[in-house]
């Protein structure tokens, strides 16, 4: 079994997934058979430097096929190795990567709020240039751990998204509450940003996949709060108005659900009294002239005739009619000098 691995090289199936597999033997048999895939390239790397690659088929490792591998002969078993670091490196595009995370606290121009923003979803990564990933990686990363590019590539990304994200909007180019409408342009800052670091590393992100940017839900809530209030504060005309609005509207739901009866209506009455006082005079009502009482007609003591406003004598028998006349108006019993009310029935003596 060990000569049939010496024997063929090539990725296994388990590891097909990954960006990048290292060959664990740094002893290559001479003669041996390197299988390499459609989607993948081999290097020879020794030094740190790449000295020679396998585009895809299948290859005999020796010097006569790859003459460079000359100087990666090993005298000490007789040329009968190679001594180098194989690496494959896939050229396919890996997508679904996913991000995310915690972005910064920032000022909403808008609203003048400071909220959290996070953001998560996925990315593709692709190698742009085979040599120089594994050249400027190998020394410093593991890259035999398939996880540790992409965390890295992750982390570059949500880092650039940070950048972009906080200069948008305190350049006042993309709403805090709008964001999901601008993720086409920030799709294309933060992956253009986050390539600009990549080159030197000969990776690319291709394109990000579902992502999204929200805010902290409580942030969410204050926000969405803060912006009925204002809307809603505009339509009212000033704060007060608003503000003895809500208390009444506040005070009558809770006494309809029967919390607090009577917390209810002292809510009520206090906020529907600060309304009328901010309640502007109605033109109309200001300059109108107050309803005129109609005058009193006098009632004849003696025949109950009514006579017309003003007379000093009943119409009808002559009678005098005294400013406080000396019998009752409705039973015609006798008043004592200065009675308010008829001692018989009870009537109010007339003025």
């Amino acid at each position: 079994m060990a000569w049939f691995e010496r024997e063929f090289i090539a990725v296994p199936e388990d590891r097909k997934n990954q960006l990048v597999y290292k060959w664990p033997d740094v002893n290559i048999r001479r003669y041996s058979r390197a299988i390499v895939n459609a989607d993948e390239i081999a290097l020879f790397v020794k030094s740190g430097q790449v000295l020679a690659a396998m585009g895809p088929g299948r290859h005999r490792i020796d010097a006569d096929e790859l003459p460079v591998l000359g100087a990666m002969v090993d005298t000490l078993t007789g040329n009968n190795f190679y001594r180098a670091e194989l690496y494959f490196v896939s050229t396919r595009e890996f997508a679904g990567i996913k991000f995310g995370g915690r972005l910064a606290d920032i000022a909403d121009p808008v609203s003048e709020q400071v909220v959290t923003l996070r953001v998560f979803g996925e990315f593709a990564l692709s190698v742009r240039d085979p040599a120089e990933l594994v050249t400027s990686l190998a020394g410093t990363t593991d890259l035999g751990a398939p996880a540790t590019v992409k965390s890295w590539c992750s982390d570059l990304l949500l880092k650039s998204m940070k950048v972009a994200v906080t200069q948008g909007i305190s350049r006042g180019d993309w709403p805090v509450l709008g964001l999901s409408g601008q993720l086409e342009s920030i799709e294309a800052a933060v992956v253009r940003q986050t390539n600009l670091t990549l080159y030197e590393y000969g990776l690319r992100i291709a394109r990000l996949g579902n992502f999204d940017i929200t805010l902290a839900p409580e942030d969410a809530d204050r926000i969405k709060r803060l912006a009925k209030d204002v809307t809603y504060i505009r339509l009212a005309g000033d704060f007060q108005r608003y503000a003895a609005g809500e208390l009444a509207l506040g005070a009558g739901q809770g006494f309809a659900h029967g919390n607090g009866g009577g917390d209810g209506f002292l809510g009520a009455a206090l906020g529907l009294n600060a309304i009328q006082q901010q309640a502007p005079t109605n033109p109309w009502q200001q300059h109108s002239p107050a309803p005129t009482q109609p005058t009193a007609q006098p009632v004849c003591a003696g025949c109950r005739t009514t006579n017309s406003a003003g007379a000093r004598f009943c119409t009808n028998c002559g009678d005098s009619l005294a400013p406080r006349p000396r019998h009752c108006t409705e039973c015609g019993a006798d008043l004592t000098a200065g009675a308010k009310f008829c001692g018989s029935c009870g009537t109010a003596a007339a003025s």
